[in-house]
């Protein structure tokens, strides 16, 4: 999948919902399922928090994808 940019419209994101919305996986219950399971980092650090808010400037990724928020 490589790199993908998200453009916020808003002030943060959860962390499902953006997985959802960039693709990462098909639905929020997955998206909670890869939190839940430690495979998802924000800034480098492994995120557990399902609706953690993300942030412009922030960078989600995980094996196979990165997530530029802007």
């Amino acid at each position: 999948m490589g790199v993908v940019e998200f453009e916020l419209r808003s002030d943060y994101i959860p962390l499902c919902d953006l997985l959802k919305y960039c693709g990462i996986t098909e639905t929020g219950g997955m998206a909670k399922h890869l939190v839940a399971e430690g495979m998802v980092l924000v800034d480098g650090e492994v995120e557990l928090r399902k609706t953690a808010k993300i942030r412009s400037g922030q960078v989600v990724s995980g094996e196979g994808f990165s997530i530029q928020v802007r």
